[in-house]
């Protein structure tokens, strides 16, 4: 593709920008140029049938007919328009502009019409009405060439090549590119993030390619139909790519795509995407996909996303509790909730509720491929909601792989990332492994940054990383295959470990000080049942004694305050207030028993995670004892967690060098400090 293209087309429409300054801020600029382009590539694609419509509609005029679908099937494609308006008739008549621009949107199809109001776009016409700029911006528009394919300029005929197949201008795939440089250019002047809208091409191609290549075989079969969905699809790009992937290898192929979106100008892109490529516009559905799910009950061969990263769903806390509350596994979020700061679990699970069932005879079944940060894969602590999705995902074998992406990568952020391969219809060597892939190394410096893009994969290395998923099992089992450290396979049980409460005995010393003595008489259980100024009194001469065990402190502190007319109150508070002031924690001291038992320390509470497979007390004694032999696990506070630590998995310890090596560097370097002192000195 050329890259230059589209470039070229997206700085024409944006220099619509130098009309647009002054009277509307940078930030705005975007609500103007995105329609206005949406609205031109859809003239453009709509005029080579133009005059067949408007012929189909007097046909019909005064007949109370329902005549989209013969207007629809007359443009050639699932939207239409019945004006006799274009865009340059339009700008000649600089005085009825707003007046004939409004009566032509008005005569598209209903869906067409939709896209544009998402839009607002009647409200940015009498804006710039009001302004005086709507007829030269409409004028630049109208000169602005986003026809799909070449034509002849005296005869407007299409031209072909030498084979008779059209000469392309402007395909859709192109088209998309144009669409997403706007928007990053939209997003930068309005401090958005771009990365909530699109995914760079070359991520999606990647991911495409994890989560459709499996079934290269079966795609090739004569017939083939497939569905793909996206529940966060921004403009469509993820969803174009998929289709484009299965269609490249079976030119017959029907693939149908379904999407939902928030972001109303991500949505009317994406959907008048879909119907310039004769997809159904209406599987493009607009709202939140958590509280209100576009395509409940249905489900798809394939799904991928790449929802915003950390994004907190407070807004739909309420939806999504009841959800959860009310249907519990028989709803979409039956596994756990996430926190509220990060929804990117609740996508997963979504997603995952979107999933064919496998058949008896094994067939159906459904792939995912979603983008995630390195968040999900283990934040939150056993028996949280994050940890409880993770072991629900891999306790029903759907965890097929994690490939771990290069850092700079995306244009909003530049951390680093993954993907996430799912699907419920592994391969039998497949079943209860899961793969890792370490594919951060792949990338190439780009010439110029995009935001936070700084890296991109090139095309080769998504071969060699497609190649390499593909071979994981014998690239793990393999110590002799070129890239046997950049794979690694774990069973699932692998990932899941028990928290376990490990204690140790409270040991106290008793003493009696003057911070004591201050302490008793703030102390409100003891001011219930004793005059504190006669406690204290009775106590003073005891300053500075200590005493190693609790009988003997109590037998010197008992008989103390009577001979100071302060009774020992009688009572559990009374005493648990006294020891808890004048005990202190001491190694040497005594250990203190509840019923018989040492009294485990608050303080001294530590906590291990022990794999699954392994016994806990076995851990204790190799671990814990020979370092603290007096530790004990409290098994009633034992819970089961699940985390996919990636990066410890890969971790590789690079010694520090040697200490000669940094001495001589330091003199190096002190030598050469001295020697420009010299010369300024000199």
């Amino acid at each position: 593709m050329n890259s230059s293209k589209h470039t070229e087309l997206a700085n024409h429409a944006w220099s619509v920008a130098d009309l647009l300054r002054g009277d509307y801020k940078q930030s705005d600029y975007g609500k103007v140029i995105l329609p206005f382009t949406v609205l031109r590539r859809l003239e453009c694609v709509l005029d080579l049938t133009r005059d067949k419509v408007l012929a189909e509609h007097d046909r019909f005029k005064g007949q109370d007919v329902d005549v989209s679908r013969f207007l629809r099937r007359a443009s050639g494609h699932r939207f239409y328009n019945v004006s006799g308006y274009t865009l340059k008739s339009i700008a000649n008549d600089s005085g009825q502009a707003a007046k004939h621009l409004l009566a032509y949107i008005g005569a598209f199809s209903e869906n067409a019409q939709e896209v544009m109001e998402r839009y607002e776009f009647a409200q940015q016409v009498r804006r710039l009405d009001n302004a005086g700029l709507l007829y030269r911006v409409v004028g630049r528009f109208a000169d602005f060439d986003l026809h799909p394919y070449q034509r002849d300029k005296k005869t407007r005929e299409i031209l072909t090549d030498d084979r008779g197949e059209p000469l392309v201008n402007v395909s859709n795939h192109q088209m998309g590119y144009v669409f997403e440089e706007l928007i990053r250019r939209f997003a930068e002047q309005s401090n958005g993030p771009a990365g909530e809208h699109f995914t760079p091409r070359e991520v999606v191609e990647l991911m495409v390619n994890l989560l459709v290549a499996p079934d290269d075989d079966v795609l090739s079969i004569p017939g083939t139909s497939r569905t793909v969905m996206d529940p966060a699809c921004g403009t469509g790009g993820m969803l174009s790519a998929a289709e484009e992937h299965i269609t490249r290898h079976n030119s017959s192929a029907t693939v149908t795509v379904f999407g939902q979106e928030l972001n109303p100008e991500s949505w009317a892109i994406c959907r008048s995407d879909m119907m310039i490529k004769d997809q159904d516009p209406d599987n493009i559905k607009f709202g939140n996909s958590f509280s209100d799910d576009g395509h409940r009950g249905k489900h798809f061969d394939y799904l991928l996303a790449n929802p915003p990263f950390g994004v907190e769903w407070k807004k739909v806390k309420d939806e999504v509790e009841d959800e959860y509350e009310t249907l519990g596994e028989s709803g979409r979020f039956g596994a756990g909730l996430p926190r509220i700061n990060d929804g990117s679990l609740l996508f997963l699970q979504h997603m995952i509720s979107k999933m064919k069932p496998v058949t008896a005879d094994g067939k159906g079944g459904s792939r995912i491929a979603i983008v995630f940060n390195g968040s999900p894969l283990f934040t939150g602590a056993a028996e949280s909601g994050e940890s409880r999705i993770r072991q629900w995902i891999l306790e029903n074998d759907w965890l097929e792989g994690i490939v771990a992406l290069p850092d700079q990568l995306f244009y909003n952020t530049g951390i680093s990332t993954y993907f996430w391969i799912l699907t419920n219809r592994k391969a039998k060597g497949h079943k209860g492994k899961v793969v890792l892939l370490d594919a951060r190394d792949q990338f190439a410096k780009m010439r110029k940054s995009l935001g936070d893009k700084r890296k991109f994969v090139t095309g080769d290395q998504i071969k060699d990383i497609t190649r390499l998923y593909a071979e994981a099992l014998d690239a793990a089992q393999d110590a002799d295959h070129p890239q046997h450290g950049k794979v690694k396979v774990f069973a699932n049980e692998d990932f899941g470990y028990r928290r376990i409460t490990v204690e140790r005995p409270l040991k106290l010393r008793f003493e009696v000080t003057d911070e004591t003595l201050t302490a008793l008489a703030a102390s409100k259980p003891i001011q219930k049942v004793s005059d504190v100024n006669t406690l204290t009194t009775a106590l003073k001469p005891l300053v500075g004694q200590v005493w190693m065990t609790k009988r003997a402190a109590w037998d010197t502190l008992r008989k103390t305050m009577a001979e100071g007319g302060a009774p020992w109150p009688t009572g559990t508070a009374f005493q648990k207030a006294m020891r808890d002031i004048v005990g202190v924690r001491d190694p040497e001291g005594e250990v203190q028993l509840v019923k018989g038992e040492p009294e485990p320390d608050a303080e001294l509470r530590d906590y291990e995670n022990v794999p699954l497979d392994e016994n806990v007390e076995e851990y204790l004694r190799r671990e814990v004892l020979p370092h603290v032999p007096d530790a004990w696990i409290d098994h009633e506070k034992t819970k089961i967690g699940y985390e996919i630590p990636f990066t410890r998995h890969f971790y590789v310890y690079k010694p520090p060098r040697p200490l000669a090596e940094i001495d001589a560097e330091l003199k190096a370097l002190e030598a050469e400090i001295q020697a420009l002192l010299g010369e300024v000195t000199a």
